[in-house]
């Protein structure tokens, strides 16, 4: 395996590691099965600490373009090159402001898309995430909002956004980290406004609600990651 590259900076953040990952994957030099060199090898060829490369491979891993197997090393993802989305995602994972957008660019279009093609089936789904939503314990209900949104985008039924849904998923998870509390009340709110616009088949009123959502989501979050509260 070709690995020879340029040393990262020592005073670079584990992006930039990220970032020379992800061209090696494009110029061919590593590809979609391999397997990586060790922690010290990769430590050694990149110049970096171990908490900066593993916090990279962590974000890569949560991206699903490496795999980590217990004794049995960090492989390349099999599939990677069917999700072309998310390399462009991991070269902007902790940009957080670029992330809510790309969602929201994403849910907005998708949700229109959603009140013309959603089905019966879907719209019972949609109430059974919601009343997930209502009935989790201690507010951890962050599976139950993934599968809400989750559903809208397969609603769709679109084989051409099937890798846009999968970024978008991962869009959902990175922002819905740095959540610092949860809001049940707001969240059910809005969740219910959507579904009754897409029961309506309304797609104004569907791109107007879930904007009024990720608006909320977005504030929210960039709050308390320019403050640093979380």
């Amino acid at each position: 395996m070709d690995l020879n590259t340029k040393h990262v900076q020592r005073n670079t953040l584990p992006q930039q590691v990220i970032e020379h990952i992800i061209l090696l994957l494009r110029e061919g030099k590593i590809k979609s099965g391999d397997k990586l060199p060790s922690e010290l090898e990769l430590m050694t060829k990149f110049g970096v600490s171990r908490p900066v490369l593993r916090e990279a491979l962590g974000s890569l891993e949560t991206l699903e373009i490496i795999n980590r197997k217990p004794r049995g090393g960090t492989f390349i993802n099999e599939k990677v090159g069917s999700f072309p989305f998310r390399a462009m995602l991991a070269l902007s994972i902790n940009n957080v402001s670029a992330i809510i957008e790309a969602r929201m660019t994403l849910e907005l279009g998708l949700v229109t898309l959603a009140a013309e093609k959603i089905t019966e089936k879907h719209l019972e789904s949609l109430q059974a995430a919601i009343q997930g939503i209502e009935q989790s314990p201690n507010n951890n209900y962050g599976s139950f909002d993934k599968k809400f949104h989750r559903i809208i985008a397969e609603s769709v039924d679109n084989p051409v956004v099937e890798g846009m849904i999968d970024s978008l998923l991962i869009a959902h998870e990175r922002t819905d980290s740095l959540i610092p509390y949860r809001e049940p009340s707001i969240t059910i709110e809005h969740h219910t406004a959507i579904y009754e616009a897409l029961k309506n088949h309304n797609p104004i009123e569907s791109f107007k609600q879930m904007y009024n959502h990720l608006s909320f989501v977005r504030e929210k979050v960039l709050y308390h990651y320019n403050t640093q509260t979380f």
